[in-house]
């Protein structure tokens, strides 16, 4: 996917712009109320709540043998810290890619 600007080549997307529009396929998958939560916690300004809250999942998904906790809040607590660290955002870009080459449809792309 590039963008083209009238007269020149089209430009490369960046590493991060990949993320991105990985990442939005992903959560488009959602029900309806969880997009738009997290879309409110992606938000750059909500840092506040989404540093504890990554690492209250990441907690959570270690105790997953707990009723109601479970291995589904690591990968989100991992994903909502990614946006405020640097290191984590390099590695969910490569998840992002490794589940959209291996695993299309979690995307909702076809194989």
């Amino acid at each position: 996917m590039m963008s083209t600007r009238p007269g020149l080549l089209p430009a490369p997307i960046s590493a991060e712009e990949e993320r991105q529009r990985r990442l939005t396929l992903l959560l488009a998958r959602l029900p309806e109320k969880l997009q738009r939560l997290t879309r409110w916690l992606l938000t750059p300004s909500r840092w506040w709540v989404r540093i504890p809250a990554g690492v209250l999942f990441m907690i959570g998904g270690c105790l997953a043998f707990l009723p109601i906790l479970g291995l589904w809040m690591l990968p989100l607590g991992f994903f909502l810290l990614a946006e405020d660290i640097p290191f984590l955002r390099r590695l969910s870009g490569r998840l992002l890619a490794w589940i959209e080459h291996r695993h299309p449809r979690w995307m909702g792309l076809a194989p």
